[in-house]
């Protein structure tokens, strides 16, 4: 996690007990559009290639752990919450998930991921499959940083961050 990141969570929980479970990352294609997105509420579903998580050997997200969304700039532009993960072939992933995502029509997010996911694969010597299997994730939209004035409002009411 950079240190405009770190910074943003620091501020945001302020003196309250942290969660320990968050990571910072942006959208892999059109990260300031995808940002967008979820601040507009628009986007509440997110997925990826397994395979790049066995690749990369890193955890799979997880229920309850927070994500620092970042813009092209690594700059933190908001703050997520994974509230459902699954495993799902990706010629099952269901029209409603798709639209979850934010993107367009279910043509439109098949094609949009087919595209992703035959250019990031080739990057790493595989071949795209029509079943390969996503880590599928809903999350909710926990707070909204405003770059302009570098101030978040929290969308969470009370002490219940």
């Amino acid at each position: 996690m950079n240190l405009a990141a770190q910074t943003y969570w620091d501020e945001f929980w302020k003196n309250e007990e942290k969660p320990t479970s968050v990571n910072a990352w942006m959208f892999g294609s059109l990260p300031d559009e995808l940002a967008q997105l979820v601040i507009d509420g628009e986007k509440t579903a997110t997925c990826s290639g397994h395979v790049i998580y066995e690749l990369e050997n890193e955890p799979l997200p997880r229920i309850d752990e927070y994500s620092i969304i970042l813009n092209s700039d690594e700059k933190p532009v908001a703050i997520i919450k994974t509230i459902a993960v699954s495993l799902v072939p990706m010629n099952e992933v269901s029209e409603e998930f798709a639209l979850a995502e934010g993107e367009g029509s279910y043509e439109d997010w098949k094609l949009a991921h087919v595209r992703f996911f035959t250019s990031e694969l080739r990057e790493v010597g595989l071949e795209f499959t029509e079943d390969m299997l996503l880590v599928c994730e809903r999350f909710t939209l926990i707070d909204v940083k405003d770059n302009n004035l570098g101030l978040t409002y929290s969308l969470i009411q009370g002490n219940d961050k």
